[in-house]
């Protein structure tokens, strides 16, 4: 086995709040000797408070292994990459990288505005320790992924900031980094750039190179990457295979990912009329939140009604990661759309068929409505969330095709495809 290209050990980065860091740039130093008159002339002092941004984070990463870093915003990943790039200096624990290291953070990093396209280039090349005969032999092949070529002369200060990415992805792409650390930043792109990235990194890491990969895309994180380490308000959650780590981040850290009972956690939501008291994901696999694009999947919830005053419909609202409303589904607005619902205990299941939805992360929202007059008995939101994955094999809607396919649904439509007889036969028919 061979030796790991990255190891953390016992990482920490700590940040004071309500007090004046030491600066760190000449940049900072201007900036904070410029504050200091008036903030001494307020008379007011902030309270200090300490803020560990990563503690106590480990783990190692071998050569050639492709690893995504996900959690939610604020969960340190992007700490966790300035530290692994050498732009900011963890607290405590210890960094070693073997190798060189090429990342793309933010719009900005890396780059010096004055410089041009072409200079940038070659200025990116020095810093990684390559000759300028090095970055020569591949500077055609990063101008043409970059697609640049008319303004490779132009200072990239006046990069559109599209431009600046792909300009930027491209060099650290191909200058041949040991480990290649890029962030979100390739969400600026449009789509065709950002598959052309996803295929760029697949390429490195092939080629027994390190990547590490931050995305809230889940459907990218499972075409690039084999592993997955899950942060959570600063320390590791989860670290292992992508289908774990995805599906524990679906459900909440701490959380079961497929089930929620009310009725142990204390008072349920609702309402004096009706209350939710469980609720629970029905997949291909019991327990898991992960569920395949060719088998159907459950939803059911169970609430009780108090009252009888209202008619009820029990409706869900499906969304992307990306916040998009997929759809919304509901049950009874056209039968039994005015008649109450009698107290008692009540079971709702709805079924999400197969070969539907698209790949990637999606979370729903329960609710319990009356139509008229409009009343909103109980909303939780984010109350159940799974993963559909398309295994790429012959019987699922992508079929063996590896490369990603757009939308937020995916449905298997019919089709068929008849023999109409002969040219000539058709152009008799249209006279």
């Amino acid at each position: 086995m061979s030796d790991p290209v990255i190891q953390v050990r016992d990482l920490g980065k700590r940040y004071v709040l309500g007090k004046a860091a030491a600066a760190t740039t000449l940049r900072e130093a201007i900036v904070g000797g410029a504050a200091a008159p008036f903030r001494f002339l307020s008379g007011k002092r902030r309270p200090v408070e300490e803020f560990w941004a990563l503690k106590d984070v480990s783990f190692d990463v071998a050569p050639g292994d492709a690893v995504g870093i996900i959690g939610r915003n604020g969960a340190g990943k992007s700490t966790l990459l300035k530290i692994l790039s050498r732009i900011t200096t963890p607290t405590t624990g210890e960094v070693r990288l073997h190798g060189k290291v090429a990342s793309l953070l933010e719009v900005g990093t890396g780059f010096h505005g004055e410089l041009s396209g072409r200079e940038n280039i070659f200025l990116n090349g020095a810093i990684m320790g390559m000759s300028r005969a090095e970055v020569r032999a591949r500077f055609d092949e990063i101008v043409a992924f970059a697609e640049v070529d008319r303004f490779l002369d132009t200072p990239v200060k006046r990069y559109s900031s599209g431009m600046y990415v792909r300009l930027a992805f491209a060099v650290a792409a191909h200058l041949q980094p040991d480990i290649l650390i890029v962030d979100e930043v390739l969400a600026v792109g449009d789509a065709s750039f950002q598959k052309k990235c996803l295929g760029k990194m697949q390429t490195v890491a092939s080629g027994g190179r390190t990547v590490l990969f931050v995305s809230h895309n889940m459907a990218a994180i499972s075409r690039l990457c084999s592993r997955a380490i899950l942060l959570s308000q600063g320390g590791v959650a989860a670290d292992g295979t992508v289908a774990k780590v995805a599906g524990i981040y679906a459900g909440g850290v701490g959380e079961s990912p497929t089930e929620v009972d009310f009725r142990r956690q204390g008072k349920p939501p609702g309402s004096e009329d009706v209350r939710l008291l469980a609720a629970r994901l029905i997949g291909d696999q019991p327990g898991s939140a992960t569920v395949d694009i060719r088998r159907s999947l459950s939803l059911q919830f169970d609430f009780e009604v108090l009252t009888g005053r209202y008619p009820l419909h029990p409706n869900i609202h499906v969304y992307n990661e990306e916040g998009n409303c997929v759809f919304i589904s509901a049950d009874g607005y056209v039968r039994n759309y005015q008649q109450p619902k009698a107290p008692g205990v009540y079971r709702s299941t709805v079924t999400i068929p197969d070969n539907f939805m698209a790949e990637g992360m999606f979370s729903i929202d329960f609710a319990i409505s009356t139509l008229d007059p409009v009343i909103v008995h109980l909303h939780e939101r984010g109350l159940l969330s799974f993963r559909i994955h398309d295994p790429a094999e012959g019987d699922s809607v992508r079929g063996i095709f590896a490369g990603p396919f757009p939308g937020v649904v995916r449905p298997m439509l019919p089709w068929t495809t008849e023999p109409l007889g002969s040219v000539v036969s058709l152009r008799e028919g249209r006279h």
